[in-house]
């Protein structure tokens, strides 16, 4: 486990502030503690800084995990935020969606989201946007997304996609054996 390099940190922080923007900042400056992202195996976690100190006399191939994690770097240098983080991201999103009860089933079956589907939306969320998405009844679900802004979705088609699937609970089950070791 080490901590991210220049590169690793503007790639993951990019990523971030798409669905959280300059909250990033609350993450890291918490009053009940110290907070740090790591990296280990090319996952990026979100652990306190007590836990990493006594998490490195544990030896590498024996560490499967340590804290939140967060996402994971592909092979490529990209980043991809896992559904494991859903907790922190539906905390700080700058950008949320609520979908329809006739529409939850669809998406955390991993199926983007009509407009049919939607419930409500953050005023001026804008195309190509992150946002969480949510029950009507205010539980996350997962995220993705926007495929269409706030004004666009007003005059599309019930059949239009408004927003991409990237991550939804439903991770859990369909990518269970894969969620701490392998390439998920």
């Amino acid at each position: 486990m080490r901590p991210l390099t220049e590169e690793e940190t503007r790639v993951f922080f990019e990523k971030l502030a798409n669905f959280i923007g300059r909250n990033i900042k609350l993450l890291l400056e918490r009053e009940d503690a110290k907070y740090c992202f790591r990296l280990h195996e090319s996952r990026v976690y979100y652990l306190r800084e007590d836990i990493e100190h006594h998490a490195v006399s544990v030896p590498r191939d024996l560490l499967l995990s340590v804290g939140v994690c967060f996402g994971k770097f592909t092979k490529h240098g990209k980043f991809k935020l896992l559904i494991t983080c859903l907790d922190y991201l539906s905390q700080y999103a700058k950008h949320k969606l609520w979908i329809k009860p006739s529409a939850e089933m669809s998406f955390l079956y991993g199926n983007h989201i009509l407009k049919a589907g939607l419930g409500r939306i953050t005023e001026n969320t804008e195309q190509n946007q992150g946002v969480v998405i949510f029950s009507m009844a205010d539980v996350p679900l997962g995220f993705g997304v926007m495929a269409q802004s706030t004004q666009q979705c007003r005059k599309v088609t019930p059949e239009a996609v408004i927003c991409y699937h990237n991550a939804d609970v439903g991770e859990y089950l369909r990518e269970e054996e894969t969620s701490l070791v392998g390439n998920a």
